[in-house]
């Protein structure tokens, strides 16, 4: 057992649960955590369990009048829609402020492994909870753990901190709660939201000094494009800023089968980026690397291969994509969903992509997209835009 990663696990986070028929299904991440076992990836790797996060936590990002409205909501189940607790997106229901404390406290436990030394990398794949405001709920999210984190991060002495985003979403919580904080680089790279929810992060929303970052990508993109964009931009930032710790939130609804998206990236390509910024965790942070899940609705096809593969990697010991996954995994997930499995833990594809260095080409939606980054942000820190 490698006590150099450690990952964060409750049972009783899966009573993150929306109800029937919602997106967000806690079955997904109970599937991730089932394969992962049965491959053995958690042996490799310390596994610890988590407490609520308190109010006083959970104020360092979210005013108290709001984490006093999620708790009446959890009493009863009534929805307070001031608040956007009762919406579509985020049903009320009875418990909610107990079960997103706990998803709040595995992803802050995650970072006081990673702050005090107690892991190197720390990943829990339910966190993830990034569109959740200050004041109000959000695109299936109470309670805003990244930002949680970050900020715990700050108050304990942190004077860096990078988040960087590859949720097919812009990830609007974390980049609102430090948009003028130049101790905090936020780098989104999603869906143009001229196409999807939540409608922000235009590569001008730039923040104070730069250090809000948002690659736009066009509906339809895929390996070769969005691998382009991230090494473009994440890669040269990350160097620049010497964050001291580097917090991601992998959300893989980015895939081409997922529901709710347009982006047509291949589990390969996921795995791809998992690995890239695992080298740029050691690269630019020192080492410190805290993970997080996110987004993914495509529940049993995708999600639970993609954060395998992630806590994989974190491990330092790769699944082979062409792995079989474990036959009495696939017998859970039918008795479970009553859905094929997956056989293997890749969609055979091999990513490729042509680095930006090699030159722009104006009539591509992917490099427009990536120059209009670029120039709005690399000035801020002394960086050539044009490649």
């Amino acid at each position: 057992m490698s006590r150099a990663v450690r990952v964060v696990w409750d049972d009783a986070l899966v009573t993150y649960d929306f109800g029937p028929g919602h997106p967000l299904a806690p079955v997904r991440v109970e599937l991730t955590m089932a394969l992962a076992r049965e491959m053995g990836v958690l042996d490799t790797v310390e596994t610890t369990g988590c407490v609520p996060a308190t109010d006083d936590e959970i104020a360092l990002v979210h005013k108290r009048d709001y984490i006093e409205a999620v708790k009446t909501v959890s009493r009863d189940g009534r929805p307070d829609l001031r608040y956007g607790l009762g919406t579509e997106d985020n049903p009320a229901f009875a418990g909610v402020h107990e079960a997103s404390a706990l998803v709040t406290g595995a992803t802050l436990a995650a970072a006081r492994a990673v702050w005090e030394g107690a892991a190197e990398h720390a990943v829990n794949v339910a966190g993830g909870l990034h569109h959740a405001m200050p004041g109000a709920a959000s695109g299936f999210c109470v309670y805003n753990d990244p930002a949680v984190a970050i900020a715990w991060l700050l108050s304990h002495g942190a004077s860096r901190v990078a988040y960087v985003d590859v949720d097919v979403h812009h990830g609007d919580g974390v980049q609102a709660a430090f948009h003028d904080d130049p101790r905090v680089l936020t780098i989104s790279l999603h869906e143009s939201p001229r196409t999807l929810f939540p409608g922000t992060g235009f590569p001008h929303e730039t923040g104070a000094e730069g250090t809000a970052v948002n690659v736009a990508l066009p509906a339809g993109c895929g390996d070769a494009g969005w691998l382009r964009a991230f090494h473009a931009v994440v890669p040269p930032l990350l160097r620049h800023f010497r964050p001291q710790v580097l917090v991601t939130q992998q959300g893989c609804d980015s895939h081409a089968l997922d529901p709710l998206a347009h982006l047509m990236l291949s589990l390969d390509g996921q795995r791809t980026t998992y690995a890239a910024l695992h080298r740029l965790a050691h690269e630019t942070a020192g080492g410190r690397w805290i993970a997080l899940g996110g987004g993914g609705y495509e529940l049993v096809q995708v999600v639970p291969r993609a954060w395998t593969h992630l806590i994989a990697e974190a491990a330092g010991s790769p699944v082979d994509p062409g792995t079989v996954t474990p036959e009495d995994w696939r017998t859970y997930v039918t008795e479970r969903t009553g859905e094929i499995p997956p056989l293997r833990m890749t969609d055979g594809r091999h990513p490729q992509w042509r680095d930006f260095s090699e030159g722009y080409d104006p009539a591509d939606a992917v490099d427009r997209a990536v120059v209009a980054t670029r120039k709005a942000v690399f000035p801020f820190h002394g960086l050539d835009p044009m490649p």
